[in-house]
């Protein structure tokens, strides 16, 4: 657990550090990019959240369609196309 830890804040100081640089470097600005570092990672938790409950609908035993079914579909995309 405590290794989790020290990993989710490792992750979470590049994460402002990343995006602290990048939105200083387009905008020349202190604020703006101390702004845009703290407001992202905000941001991203709720869109995570959603996505998390998003997956949550769908079956963990689904299975992956085969390659085999990619190829006929895309053969009969290419028969069903006028030209």
């Amino acid at each position: 657990m405590l290794r989790d830890l020290l990993k989710t804040g490792s992750f979470a100081t590049l994460h402002f550090t990343v995006g602290f640089g990048v939105a200083y470097l387009i905008s020349g600005s202190l604020p703006v990019a101390l702004g845009v570092a703290l407001i992202e990672p905000a941001v991203n938790t709720v869109v995570f959240f959603f996505h998390e409950r998003a997956w949550a609908k769908v079956p963990a035993d689904r299975k992956a369609p085969r390659v085999e079914d990619h190829h006929a579909c895309r053969q009969l995309r290419q028969m069903a196309l006028p030209g």
